[in-house]
């Protein structure tokens, strides 16, 4: 078997292994595929100055005339050097153009395929896997431990720092794809430069999907019961162009997920054991005013809350010149209802 596990991958992709001259990169994130595919691609091209020594093909192109592979592959560089062949799946099969390369074994040449999500027991991850000239690699979704080095690397490299707690909210709302998050954290360092430090507030202005973590300050105030900070968060969200009946639904889900974890509470449960339990994990940076608004409701107080914003939404759809106006007014009386315990 010549599937990579994840702890090789890295080495593997460092060298080129004459012995596995083929890369079969597939799994879900697309965008961890393509950053590694391309950086080998570019390992393999190293010291050629054949403008011709990388030939990129297309496999839905290729399973009608699979013969082409071998033909590329045995085909001798122009220069000299290293033929480079870049493959793309599609939805075709190409098994039938890949198997007479491994059966002839090419002396100088690299081909480096990219697919998709290939289950176990698909025909090309079956082959790339049994057969000893192919390096199989999955690209699954980056863990926070590859999100966190991702970063630490990207904003080394632009020569700043990022405070800690900024780095955390950052981590939340990366991952998915390797190449979307590059991207966000490259429009992150664009927009920083001119300072040192990397902070929560450059996160919330440009970070792709930094709305959530408005939406959280929003409703943990709220059913904390801070009414001058749900006040001075809602006003923010407006100013960035959020919707009042957003700001609504996201604080309504979020006395729902309360409710249970009250339900919880009251079942004989700790507060510290429902919060550690909760499923998605809470945000560490949430969890005191989590804390605050589990000790301030009950579970059937927290039922009519729910009701009553849900009835504030509605109200704030229905007529958008007063949404904003209407939502506010939702937030404080929940912070007022908190407060009174």
């Amino acid at each position: 078997m010549t599937a990579v596990r994840p702890a090789e991958v890295d080495a593997v992709l460092s060298r080129i292994d004459p012995l596995r001259p083929v890369i079969l990169l597939f799994g879900p994130d697309s965008g961890l595929v393509r950053e590694r595919a391309q950086a080998y691609l570019k390992r393999a091209q190293a010291g050629s100055d054949d403008p011709f020594g990388l030939i990129r093909l297309d496999g839905d192109e290729l399973a009608g005339n699979p013969v082409r592979l071998i033909e590329e592959a045995s085909t001798v560089a122009l220069f000299g050097g290293r033929r480079v062949i870049s493959l793309r799946t599609g939805a075709k099969n190409i098994v039938p153009a890949l198997e007479p390369v491994l059966a002839a074994q090419p002396s100088n040449a690299i081909i480096v395929i990219e697919a998709g999500d290939l289950k176990r027991g698909a025909p090309l991850r079956a082959l790339g896997e049994s057969s000893p000239r192919v390096a199989a690699i999955a690209c699954y979704t980056d863990t926070d431990r590859d999100i966190s080095r991702l970063i630490d690397t990207m904003v080394a490299e632009a020569g700043l720092s990022i405070e800690r707690d900024a780095r955390t909210d950052l981590m939340a709302l990366l991952g998915g794809d390797r190449l979307a998050s590059r991207g966000e954290i490259a429009k992150l360092i664009l927009y920083a430069a001119g300072d040192t430090r990397i902070t929560g507030a450059h996160i919330r202005a440009i970070v792709g999907d930094a709305s959530n973590l408005a939406l959280d300050d929003i409703s943990d105030a709220a059913l904390s019961g801070n009414g001058r900070e749900a006040a001075s968060t809602f006003a923010k969200a407006m100013g960035e162009g959020i919707r009042p009946d957003a700001v609504l639904g996201a604080t309504a889900r979020a006395a729902q997920a309360l409710h249970l974890l009250r339900l919880s509470v009251e079942g004989g449960g700790s507060i510290e054991r429902a919060i550690d339990g909760a499923r998605p994990a809470i945000h560490f940076r949430r969890k005191p005013s989590v804390e605050a608004a589990l000790r301030n409701w009950t579970a059937a107080r927290l039922a009519t809350a729910f009701v009553t914003l849900d009835e504030a939404l509605l109200a704030a759809r229905r007529n958008a010149a007063l949404a904003p106006a209407i939502a506010e007014r939702a937030l404080l009386s929940l912070a007022s209802a908190a407060r009174r315990g």
